[in-house]
């Protein structure tokens, strides 16, 4: 009898990840799969948040600016040339294409640039849903699993039956809201790292603007 009800030793914190993983039935699998899958992504995507802010130099895009502004556009270029800030490789792409369309150079450039901040997101808005749905399945097979239990009219002897399916419910319930709060954290930090991007490059796309304005008024004078 003792045997019989361990599945639901967990909520005294007797078993071992694997027998939970275990007691939670099938569903676990795919929520298993599911979590290596996002914690790839989060992994891959934070040490590229961590590279791209190591490039960072936003003293050699003011310096780019201050030259476009006194008119030294190659200097600016070749400035950039050696950064590896991606606000810098945006305006070089955008000076060196200025004479046919500063404007869309920049945003090409710029979209380029945002879709590699972009990669991977749709995979943890995915785990962020589907992993609480998941967690919701193991639920009802877990409740079915018991109630197919109470049906057999022997209550005493279907005692580990009855355990074991609410265990199911809870753990794989458990697994799958703790995945999607696991997941939900780097993604809105992510989201809010890729607008600064944008607002960066934002700035830098109308401060450009501007001065090669200015320096078109200059040359015409």
């Amino acid at each position: 009898m003792i045997t019989n009800c361990l599945p639901l030793a967990f909520l005294i914190g007797d078993e071992s990840p694997m027998e939970l993983f275990k007691h939670g039935g099938p569903v676990m699998w795919p929520i298993l799969l599911l979590s290596f899958i996002a914690l790839t992504v989060v992994v891959e995507r934070m040490l590229f948040i961590v590279r791209e802010n190591s490039h960072r130099e936003a003293e050699v895009v003011e310096k780019m600016l201050e030259s476009v502004e006194k008119r030294e556009i190659d200097t600016a270029v070749e400035m950039g040339k050696k950064s590896k800030d991606a606000v810098a490789r945006i305006m070089v792409y955008s000076l060196t294409n200025r004479e046919y369309s500063l404007s869309n150079a920049f945003i090409r450039a710029s979209g380029q640039e945002l879709t590699r901040y972009q990669q991977g997101m749709s995979v943890l808005d995915t785990a962020i849903t589907a992993a609480p749905l998941l967690g919701l399945l193991g639920t009802v097979t877990g409740m079915m699993r018991t109630f197919g239990a109470l049906g057999t009219g022997d209550i005493a002897g279907a005692a580990g039956q009855i355990t074991g399916g609410v265990a199911e419910a809870l753990i794989a319930t458990c697994c799958g809201l703790f995945i999607a709060v696991c997941c939900l954290l780097p993604y809105n930090y992510l989201n809010a790292r890729a607008e600064q991007a944008k607002q960066e490059i934002s700035d830098a796309s109308h401060a450009l603007e501007i001065l090669i304005a200015k320096s078109e008024v200059h040359n015409s004078r």
